[in-house]
């Protein structure tokens, strides 16, 4: 070892580096700094949805990661962390793994047999457009750059199994539809917040969506819809939205406004439209709406947000397992408030006659009486 120069690992062996150290040691010690991949694989029907993901944070000596399946209201989710060391090059977390088989064109998820719960896959993810990158989503609270990431994301097929309650559930790519993305850099709440920081001023608004949307013309030709908005307060804290071509194009999107409707107890989305204003000058115009079933994996027990006690990045020893079974989402959600209706919603899209599918995650809380929401009147509903 050398003090001035970070752990050798054997990515060094490679010409891939980018700043003078090795790749056991990030840009920043902040200890926000994240890499994330994530999944979600849906059923044509909605029936069944697989979400997957990993998380590492250098800076913590942290790695963890969840997979499960929604079926309607029902979730079964399971959870694993560990210490980074001395495995840091792994992207695996207890039964939990993703492998690269063809950069940026299939990858591979799975999740083994383990005793949290009855549930495991072995999914293949493959391409069906190419990866798109989104504009870089950089926030400051205060004096403070809280958020400064990059990320793209990729529509794509998928193949393998699913197996849940001892019943195997085969996976043909023409009966399904996935999409990933992958983020990295310094990432808002990771970990538990310093005790010592004045606290936070939550926002009396708050509206997010992200969003992937594939469609399909009539004669076959395709293209997809992307945006992300963060908007606080009346104020729009973050805008990335293009349209994408399978040539690697894209056309960008200026301004989105959402017309749509929510559930007013668990703020499901129902439906509705949303219009995209291009930097062209063109406006157009995208109907969406849920799935039967109300199939929705919620990312709450994903740890994107504090859920018993933990959130992601968070350190829980040299290695941790667990989950649970919910089976009614729709009354599990008193008490966690806003973060309980952050979900990956599976849903049809339309635009002229393009078809197509899509996810959709979405958190609404205050008093937006234009989508038909007052402001909650339980506590713990938002």
């Amino acid at each position: 070892m050398n003090a001035g120069i970070g752990q050798l690992l054997p990515s060094d062996e490679g010409l891939n580096h980018q700043i003078v150290d090795t790749f056991g040691t990030v840009a920043t010690p902040d200890l926000s700094w994240t890499e994330k991949i994530w999944t979600t694989i849906v059923r044509k029907d909605g029936s069944l949805q697989v979400d997957c993901g990993l998380g590492k944070y250098p800076n913590r000596n942290v790695i963890d990661g969840f997979g499960g399946v929604a079926r309607g209201i029902e979730q079964l989710t399971v959870r694993a962390s560990r210490e980074l060391a001395p495995n840091p090059e792994e992207m695996a977390v207890g039964p939990i793994s993703y492998e690269v088989v063809d950069p940026m064109k299939r990858v591979r998820f799975r999740l083994a047999e383990n005793d949290v719960l009855p549930v495991r896959f072995d999914l293949m993810f493959e391409r069906t457009f190419p990866a798109f990158f989104e504009d870089r989503h950089l926030d400051r609270e205060g004096f403070r750059i809280v958020s400064d990431v990059i990320r793209y994301h990729q529509a794509g097929t998928v193949s393998g199994w699913i197996d849940v309650d001892g019943e195997r559930i085969e996976v043909r790519p023409e009966e399904w539809y996935a999409f990933r993305d992958h983020s990295w850099g310094v990432r808002g709440a990771v970990g538990t917040r310093p005790d010592d920081l004045e606290p936070p001023r939550m926002p009396s608004t708050f509206h997010f969506h992200w969003t992937p949307m594939l469609m399909e013309n009539p004669d076959g030709s395709r293209y997809e819809v992307h945006y992300y908005f963060i908007q606080g307060g009346g104020v729009l804290r973050h805008h990335t939205g293009y349209i994408n071509h399978p040539d690697g194009r894209q056309e960008p999107i200026v301004r989105v406004i959402p017309q749509v409707t929510y559930e007013e107890d668990t703020r499901f989305l129902k439906g509705g439209k949303i219009i995209l204003l291009m930097a062209s000058g063109e406006q157009r115009t995208v109907e969406i709406e849920a799935m039967e079933g109300r199939t929705g994996f919620h990312l709450l027990p994903a740890l994107y947000g504090v859920f018993k006690g933990a959130r992601h990045g968070m350190w829980q020893g040299p290695l941790k397992l667990d989950g649970e079974r919910v089976e009614d989402c729709d009354t599990f959600s008193g008490g966690l408030g806003a973060s309980w209706q952050l979900r990956d919603c599976p849903i049809r899209v339309r635009e002229g006659k393009a078809t197509g599918l899509g996810i959709l995650e979405s958190t609404i809380s205050g008093d937006f009486p234009e989508f038909g929401l007052p402001e909650a009147r339980e506590a713990g509903r938002a």
